[in-house]
């Protein structure tokens, strides 16, 4: 008797947990979302001026947690557009309440999975900073697989980041970040701004975050990476 194969599941590097939502995020779902939240199509590119009525650049966050740090900074640059990519409901539908409460008009929201937003949603070359803060670190060794920033990251960074734009990633998980730095520095369309073999300074355009807050009481190191498109 033949086997049929199962196709391969994709490693991802989330586990989607649904979560409990209040009454307020409900709310923001109901009302908010379809004026700050993009319907994505597979395969379909996001066009950035129609999305958000402007030609101002782009910067997209993977991964923005509740986004609260999002939507401050959101709040600092008007003048740019912000694009946040999240999967878990709660944390979207707290920065939906963020950007009403902050009367936040630069900001918009899909609910996807990053890594196919990026090979099949960003047009090339349209983005003038990539964000990636405190990514899951999976740190038992059996599971590093799934982490999010790996070669193959870098180059879908390479293709949707304009030369001159920036990526710019921070963890508190030190062997992360310097598996973070070695990655990076093996890709010649990427310059360290730091200088070779360095973090970077901890930028005051980073919000400090609870979470962050949190790590620092732990005595956690936060490490920061800006590498800049060659």
């Amino acid at each position: 008797m033949e086997l049929t194969r199962r196709p391969l599941r994709p490693v991802r590097s989330f586990v989607l947990r649904q979560g409990r939502l209040t009454l307020a995020q409900q709310r923001a779902f109901a009302e908010l979302w379809s004026r700050f939240g993009v319907e994505w199509t597979p395969a379909a590119a996001l066009n950035f001026t129609a999305l958000f009525g402007n030609t101002n650049p782009v910067t997209l966050e993977i991964g923005f947690g509740n986004g609260d740090s999002l939507a401050t900074m959101a709040e600092r640059e008007p003048e740019r557009n912000w694009l946040g990519i999240e999967v878990h409901r709660p944390g979207v539908g707290h920065l939906l309440l963020e950007i009403e409460r902050r009367q936040l008009n630069n900001v918009r929201i899909i609910r996807h999975d990053a890594i196919e937003i990026l090979t099949q949603g960003i047009p090339p070359a349209s983005l003038a900073a990539v964000q990636l803060f405190f990514p899951d670190p999976w740190p038992k060794r059996r599971h590093h697989k799934r982490r999010i920033l790996n070669a193959a990251l870098i180059e879908m960074l390479a293709q949707v980041i304009h030369s001159g734009g920036v990526f710019h990633a921070a963890t508190d998980w030190e062997s992360y970040a310097i598996e973070m730095l070695e990655i990076l520095e093996k890709s010649a369309q990427f310059l360290n701004t730091a200088g070779a073999g360095q973090f970077a300074p901890r930028p005051a355009s980073r919000p400090f975050t609870r979470f962050e807050q949190r790590g620092d009481r732990l005595g956690h190191r936060v490490c920061d990476l800006i590498f800049q498109r060659q």
